[in-house]
């Protein structure tokens, strides 16, 4: 088995150490240095923001911004859209960076060096904030009515209930293992033709720049697909014709 398969599948699960009953893995220390990647830019991209914009960084901050609650919008409506924001532009720009970070030299190969979203703990995490946050915003909307539909019509709740109870739990599940697999399986290839280029057949090296390109593209469409679902799957909760 590849060191880059052997660590996505096995050491990115491998605990590395502990915090209290926190067992970290080589995913998460990735995690959390992208994480603290992002803060620390944000936090630089921000610091000077004033009302009236002075600098050229504060206009691609607020022009960046725009973007995306121009695009939620046209999912859930302006108020939502502005609401929701944050959480969502966090989803997609994590898992962007997170899914490039396997193209840079040494991921996979070196310990507590992994792709986050190609480990499932990952994406798992992420679909469940997702789930969380559609019970939570879909009950702060409609309190409990948020789950009438799963007893309409009446007569139906013994049928209508477990499919609707397993319908919520499947779509954090297909979110995860979409984005895991979309991942892992890019990794999977990059590592492939990199060993036969290595060891077979040195000129299947021209190939790497273009699955690396393919990686790009893909990278962005899975964490573009992502945040859309979870888009979708909060504004319904949300809407007031929900049922």
């Amino acid at each position: 088995m590849s060191s880059s398969m052997y660590l996505a599948a096995g050491d990115g699960g491998k605990v590395l150490f502990h915090l209290g009953p926190l067992e970290v893995t080589g995913a998460l220390t990735t995690l959390w240095a992208i994480m603290a990647i992002l803060v620390l830019f944000f936090w630089w991209a921000t610091r000077d923001i004033k009302e009236m914009p002075e600098t050229g960084k504060q206009n691609v901050v607020e022009y960046i911004v725009e973007i995306f609650i121009g695009f939620f919008e046209g999912i859930m409506g302006r108020e939502r859209a502005v609401q929701f924001t944050p959480l969502l532009a966090t989803f997609f720009i994590l898992i962007l960076v997170s899914n490039y970070s396997g193209l840079i030299p040494g991921a996979g190969h070196i310990t507590g060096f992994i792709p986050p979203t190609s480990h499932w703990a990952v994406t798992g995490g992420l679909a469940t904030v997702t789930f969380l946050t559609v019970q939570y915003s879909g009950i702060r909307k409609k309190g409990w009515g948020h789950f009438k539909h799963y007893f309409e019509p009446i007569y139906l709740t013994p049928i209508m209930l477990p499919l609707g109870i397993i319908e919520e739990l499947i779509r954090p599940f297909s979110l995860s293992l979409r984005l895991f697999a979309n991942v892992f399986g890019g990794e999977m290839v990059l590592f492939a033709i990199a060993t036969a280029a290595y060891t077979m057949q040195p000129a299947l090296y021209v190939l790497l720049p273009v699955v690396m390109g393919l990686e790009l593209i893909f990278g962005f469409i899975q964490a573009f697909i992502f945040t859309l679902l979870s888009a979708v799957y909060i504004e319904a909760a949300t809407a007031e014709g929900h049922h």
